[in-house]
C-alpha cells in the first residue's frame, strides 16, 4: 500500500521457524534500508501472464483426481468472505470478498489452477455469524482463502475440528492468528508486531506522544486484544498513555460528546484507533472536532478505505495518519501489481482498499502453493508448500513478509488523509518503505491473549488429527 518508475527488489532475511525451512521469493518494492537483488519464484506464468513481478500461478493444465474435499478432476472449491452484512456498518470489509471474487475470475479466465476451475463459496459472517459460516465451509470447501472476519476466534474450534486449512486476508483472534493450518500473505501473529508507525510518529511528532490514548470499544475480542499489543509497542517507542477512560459501544452511541469531553479533560493529543470506518468512528471524530479539541490520529490500515476518505469532505480528518506496509492505490500507475489488483476487482464491479490487497496477496500465495501440488492437491500438500514460503510480496503489493514462519514485515510507511485523498507521507520519497529491525517488535507473553507451544502455535484446539507441515 509505492510508486516508483520500476519496482526494485528487496531481499528480506527469512526468520527461522519450525513451520518451514526452504525459501520462495518474489521481488518487492523499494525500501529505505536492506539489500537489493530479486529472487526467483517457483512458478511459471500462464502464457506470460504476470501479477506484478509474480508469474501467474494460474493457467491450463492436466491436473487430475478427486484428491481431497472440494477437489475434483475439473474444479477446486474454496470458501471466502467478509462482514459486509453487519447492520451497524453495512459493507464492512466488503473489499476483501470483492478481491477474491475478482481473483477467482482472473484465475479461471486463464484456465484455473492447472486446468481445474476455482469455485468460490462466499460467506457473509456479519460479525456474529462467523461460527455458522465456518460450519458451512467445513462441509464442502477445500480451504478458506482471503477471508476476513472480525470475530474469527469464535469459530476457531470449529475450523480446527474439521481441519479446514486457511490462507486468510487477516486474522484477529489470538488462537487463529497463531493457529494450526493458517498461513497469511501478510502475517499478524500474537507474539510479533510490525511497530514501524509508533517509532515513525515519535520521530515526526515528538510533542504529540507525551499524551496519547486509544479509542476503546465494547468489542473486546476484536479490538482490545490488539490494543494490548499496540500499547506495549507504543511504550517502547516513547509514547505516554494518558488512559482517558473512553470506551464506546461498537454498535454506536446516541451522543459522542461525553466521550470526547473525557479526551479534552485529560489533554490527549494523539489518538490511536483500530475501529473500522463507519458511523461509530465518524461520530467520535465529529464530536472531538465540535468541542474544538486539536487531535491527531494514527489509524490501522483497515481505515484506508473510500468510506473514510469520502466522509472527510469537511476536513475533520485531515490530521489522520495510517500505517501501511502496502503500496498505496494512488500510486498504481507506477507499480504493476497494484494496477493489476485494481483491474481485477474492476472487472467484477467490486470495491477496492488495502484490505482487498491483503486478500489478493493471500489468494496468490494460496494459488502458488496449489499449482505446486498439481495432481497431489491435498490439504497436507498445501500446508507443506505454504510452510516453506519465507519471502513474499504478493508480486510487489507489499513489503516482504514471512508467511511460512508467521512473521510480519519489518518495513512500513505512513499515509496521510487530506480532504478526500490519501497520499504517502513518510518516507517522503515516493517508492520507499522505512525499514528497521526494531520495527519487528517482540510482544511479551502477557499480551499474547493465548499460549503458544515450541512451534509458536496455539495448542488450544490441537489434536492428533490436525494437519502439520511434513519435512
Amino acid at each position: 500500500m509505492l510508486g516508483v518508475a520500476a519496482v526494485a527488489a528487496l531481499a528480506a532475511g527469512a526468520c527461522s521457524s519450525s513451520r518451514g525451512s526452504s525459501t520462495t521469493t518474489t521481488a518487492a518494492p523499494t525500501a529505505t534500508s536492506g539489500g537489493g537483488g530479486g529472487g526467483a519464484t517457483t512458478t511459471t506464468a500462464a502464457a506470460g501472464e504476470m501479477f506484478g513481478t509474480l508469474p501467474s500461478p494460474c493457467g491450463k493444465g492436466d491436473a487430475k483426481g478427486a484428491t481431497d474435499q472440494g477437489v475434483t478432476d475439473t474444479s477446486i472449491r474454496i470458501g471466502y468472505g467478509d462482514d459486509r452484512g453487519f447492520a451497524a456498518s453495512p459493507g464492512l470489509d466488503q473489499e476483501m470478498g470483492d478481491a477474491i471474487k475478482g481473483m477467482i475470475k482472473w484465475c479461471n479466465d486463464q484456465g484455473g489452477i492447472l486446468g481445474r476451475q476455482i469455485q468460490g463459496d462466499f460467506y457473509d459472517a456479519a460479525i456474529t455469524q462467523v461460527n455458522t459460516v465456518t460450519q458451512q465451509a467445513c462441509k464442502s470447501d477445500f480451504m478458506l482463502v482471503g477471508e476476513g472476519w472480525a470475530l474469527d476466534e469464535a469459530a476457531e474450534g470449529t475450523r480446527v475440528g474439521c481441519n479446514l486449512a486457511a490462507v486468510p486476508g487477516y486474522t484477529v483472534g489470538p488462537d487463529y492468528a497463531n493457529g494450526p493450518m493458517v498461513y497469511q500473505g501478510v502475517p499478524n501473529p500474537v507474539d510479533y508486531l510490525p511497530a514501524s508507525p509508533y517509532y515513525e510518529m515519535a520521530q515526526l511528532f515528538p510533542d504529540l506522544i507525551t499524551k496519547t490514548d486509544v479509542l476503546h470499544t465494547t468489542l473486546a475480542s476484536a479490538t482490545e486484544v490488539s490494543y494490548n499489543k499496540d500499547l506495549e509497542a507504543m511504550a517502547a517507542a516513547g509514547w505516554t498513555n494518558a488512559n482517558c477512560g473512553v470506551t464506546i459501544n461498537y454498535n454506536g452511541e446516541p451522543d459522542y460528546k461525553p466521550f470526547a469531553q473525557k479526551y479534552q479533560t485529560c489533554g490527549a493529543k494523539l489518538l490511536f484507533n483500530n475501529l473500522g470506518a463507519g458511523p461509530p468512528l465518524f461520530g467520535m471524530l465529529t464530536a472531538i472536532d465540535q468541542l474544538g479539541i486539536k487531535m491527531t490520529y494514527l489509524m490501522e490500515t483497515n481505515d484506508y478505505t473510500t468510506q473514510l476518505s469520502s466522509w472527510n469532505t469537511s476536513g475533520i480528518g485531515d490530521n489522520i495518519y495510517l500505517r501501511d506496509a502496502f503500496v498505496p492505490l494512488e500510486e498504481a500507475s507506477q507499480v504493476p501489481a497494484v494496477q493489476k489488483y485494481l483491474d481485477v476487482v474492476k472487472a467484477v464491479g467490486g470495491k477496492v482498499s488495502q484490505l482487498g490487497q491483503q486478500s489478493t496477496s493471500s489468494f496468490l500465495l494460496w494459488a502458488t502453493a496449489a499449482k505446486a501440488c498439481g495432481s497431489t492437491l491435498t490439504r497436507q500438500c498445501m500446508i507443506n508448500n505454504l510452510s516453506k514460503v519465507h519471502n513474499w510480496t504478493g508480486g510487489g503489493l507489499h513489503a516482504p513478509t514471512d508467511p511460512g514462519g508467521n512473521i510480519p514485515p519489518k518495513c512500513g510507511m505512513l499515509l496521510k488523509l487530506t480532504g478526500t485523498t490519501f497520499s504517502q507521507f513518510y518516507p517522503k520519497t515516493i517508492g520507499q518503505f522505512d525499514c528497521n529491525d526494531k520495527y519487528l517488535f517482540k510482544i511479551s507473553q502477557a499480551h499474547w491473549g493465548t499460549t503458544l507451544n515450541s512451534n509458536r502455535m496455539s495448542p488450544k484446539f490441537l489434536s492428533s488429527s490436525v494437519i502439520l507441515p511434513q519435512p
